[in-house]
């Protein structure tokens, strides 16, 4: 979900009364709340934006929801609350084997709810610089720091100057970064000379295999910039 729009949570509950309630319960000024009832929209939102949390029901109408966890927790880093009418030892520990941050059973407290969602929240927010460094963002999720980048969820591999060069330009997305810079920056290892087409055999070899002709613009006469999305 779009940062500057707010803390995005995603609420997949099939009971359209309860979904409706937690929305209400967990909504503040700084969050954008969004509901839906089946995994096959979930799955749509999920190619969107990514949430900054997720509160999975574990019985929904269009499959499992342990399942649904495990292929989240594959392309996501973000914190997921499982909310379930099961309260067997198994259920909690297979949730929690699949990669939940947390687990509730029904019924339960809305102040417990809103309490479990915050320390999650807080959490994250804590770690701060000391989690990954992931950029996501419409078709495009980069997790800098396991070198792992995916175009419409599907891998893509760079090579050490592409990806260099990728996270330069998204962490400074919107500003222009001149040619001197970007070879200053990614041609770190001390050699004296470096092709003078190396930066724009690098930038479009990186516009190729990650389809980002309208992302990755030329500046004439400057450099280049990662467009920045705006709304």
């Amino acid at each position: 979900m779009d940062q500057k729009a707010g803390i995005g949570i995603l609420i997949i509950e099939d009971d359209a009364v309860l979904a409706e309630g937690l929305a209400r319960a967990l909504k503040t000024e700084d969050r954008v709340i969004q509901t839906c009832g089946k995994l096959r929209e979930a799955r749509r939102r999920l190619e969107e934006a990514q949430p900054d949390l997720m509160i999975l029901d574990v019985n929904l109408p269009d499959g499992n929801g342990f399942d649904f966890l495990e292929e989240v927790k594959k392309n996501g880093s973000f914190p997921v609350i499982l909310l379930t009418a099961n309260d067997m030892e198994t259920d909690i520990v297979a949730g929690l084997e699949a990669g939940a941050d947390d687990y509730i059973t029904k019924p339960f407290s809305l102040a417990v709810l809103r309490a479990r969602v915050n320390t999650q929240l807080r959490r994250t927010r804590e770690a701060g610089k000391k989690t990954e460094a992931v950029w996501s963002f419409g078709r495009y999720r980069f997790c800098f720091d396991r070198l792992e980048y995916y175009v419409d969820g599907k891998a893509v591999e760079l090579s050490k100057n592409e990806q260099k060069l990728l996270r330069i330009l998204v962490e400074n997305q919107g500003n222009i970064l001149k040619r001197e810079t970007l070879i200053d920056r990614i041609w770190t290892d001390g050699a004296e000379f470096v092709e003078e087409n190396a930066l724009s055999v690098s930038v479009k070899r990186l516009r190729d295999k990650l389809q980002a002709g309208d992302r990755i613009e030329t500046i004439y006469g400057s450099g280049y910039r990662w467009r920045k999305e705006h709304g």
